[in-house]
């Protein structure tokens, strides 16, 4: 149309390329030939002739969050003679209506990150990863922390569920690794950690939070309830993160582990590789963090606990022995996400591993037959109807060896044989080889021979070292005496 303005149709046509005949077409009619085609119609009758308009969109119009398959199962409910093939012809009209009438949706907006200014943390929970422990199912979340920029990652094994304890450990043992703390750090509304706490525990958690971001300098934010686009830059990593342990789980061929330190080694590995992929951005970001103090803050919770006559406190639903020379005494206890460090005034007594109350409400107890033996060899029927009777046998060979006890002797002499037995590993030192010839004496069908076991673990008079005393004659007293006064003299 350009040359047409100059040229006649023939040489138009040649400059652009075109016949002649095409030329003198398009003086006539410029439209194309596909905007020439009338409008296929519909080749075969409406599905849903005027029922769409009539019953559909008014429920599109009352309800507008309803599903299309809702909507379906109501139409054949009416009207059964529209058939089942309609379904994917409703969906679709469903689909365009909403798109022409529907309701406004919210809008993400993407945010670019500064390098050095958002750093975020969230929980994740690991039970689909089905890992074990020296054969025992691991019930634990992943505490990840991730920088907006570089997508430097951090990831803590948290045996409990999501705490500030938890929190405050995950969060300053990432920053240390970085080297640097963020300028913002932003977390969920924690509603976890503050789920079944009352309005003065949660001022507190509140406060401690805000007391620990401030120790590294950062500007504490929290993304809105139920918003979990807002904490997008850790949510998708979260997916990332579990399939990557799930290749690898694959992979290794096994998902159990030794204990607990491999499989946060193992942890530890899958995040290394990640970060090794990102180190060109995330040294960009390490220069822009602000420095870490010099030292960090308190990871753990601080509570106050009486020892009880049963030999032992109640901390979390969670009932631990102690020494029964601490009964009646307060202890400082130091809560921490896997152990307890106890405390009597400044002094460290003992740390204890930390136990966790049951789904349901039921109690727990984290029992060390050390500290009861000595009162139980005293009462040796209380092990009969024992609370913690359970928790209270080291290993799975003395559990058996009473259930065997009980069947084939009358309970007061199981009783007493089973707290001999335990007397003898607390004294002898010598739990685990005990457990060895329990185990054995089991596979015979044989009971514990006490007094046989007694002597075999006997100490053997031929290592027993021969001390001789020499004493020191009173008359080097005196002289030590004279010595001391000479010296005063002079």
């Amino acid at each position: 149309m350009k040359f047409r303005q100059t040229d006649a149709p023939p040489a138009a046509a040649a400059k652009a390329s075109f016949s002649t005949s095409t030329a003198y077409r398009l003086e006539h009619d410029p439209r194309l030939p596909s905007q020439k085609k009338a409008p296929r119609g519909r080749r075969r009758p409406d599905p849903l002739g005027d029922l769409f308009d009539a019953e559909v969109v008014p429920m599109l119009r009352a309800a507008p969050g309803v599903r299309a398959v809702a909507i379906f199962d109501e139409m054949l409910r009416r009207h059964p003679e529209i058939g089942a093939s309609v379904r994917r012809t409703l969906e679709r009209r469903v689909r365009s209506w909403r798109a022409l009438y529907g309701e406004e949706q919210e809008v993400v907006f993407r945010q670019a990150h500064e390098p050095g200014r958002l750093g975020l943390s969230d929980f994740t929970c690991m039970g689909d990863a089905n890992v074990t422990v020296a054969g025992v199912l691991l019930d634990h979340r992943l505490y990840h922390f991730r920088l907006a920029y570089s997508g430097f990652e951090h990831a803590h094994v948290v045996l409990g569920g999501e705490s500030f304890v938890a929190l405050a450990e995950g969060l300053q043992n990432a920053l240390w690794a970085l080297g640097g703390a963020p300028q913002e750090h932003r977390t969920d509304s924690l509603s976890a950690a503050f789920r079944n706490l009352d309005r003065t525990a949660q001022d507190d958690l509140t406060r401690r939070y805000d007391e620990l971001c401030a120790h590294y300098r950062m500007t504490p934010t929290r993304n809105n309830v139920g918003v979990a686009h807002e904490n997008g830059a850790i949510e998708g990593p979260h997916g990332h993160l579990k399939r990557a342990i799930a290749d690898a789980l694959l992979m290794r061929g096994s998902r159990d582990f030794d204990d607990l330190a491999t499989y946060r080694r193992f942890i530890d590995e899958i995040v290394s590789r990640h970060n090794a992929r990102h180190a060109k951005r995330i040294d960009v970001e390490r220069a822009a963090l602000r420095p870490l103090p010099d030292r960090r803050t308190c990871d753990y919770e601080e509570v106050v606990v009486r020892v009880t006559s049963s030999g032992g406190f109640t901390l979390r639903k969670v009932f631990y022995t102690v020494p029964s020379r601490l009964i009646g005494h307060q202890l400082r206890v130091r809560l921490y996400d896997e152990r307890l460090d106890v405390f009597i005034g400044g002094t460290p007594l003992m740390t204890l591993a930390r136990g966790r109350a049951h789904p349901s409400g039921k109690h727990d107890h984290v029992v060390d037959y050390h500290h009861v033996i000595t009162s139980l060899r005293r009462k040796p029927m209380a092990l009969l109807s024992l609370v913690y009777r359970d928790r209270l046998f080291p290993r799975e060979a003395y559990r058996r060896t009473f259930e065997a006890l009980c069947e084939q002797l009358p309970d007061r002499r199981a009783c007493r044989v089973m707290v001999e037995l335990l007397a003898l590993a607390h004294d002898r030192g010598c739990e685990g080889e005990l457990a060895d010839v329990l185990a054995a004496d089991l596979a015979a069908g044989r009971l514990p021979d006490v007094p046989a076991l007694q002597q075999r673990f006997a100490p053997d008079p031929a290592r027993l070292p021969n001390v001789v005393v020499q004493l020191v004659p009173l008359t080097a007293y005196e002289g030590l005496l004279e010595g001391t006064r000479t010296g005063d003299a002079a």
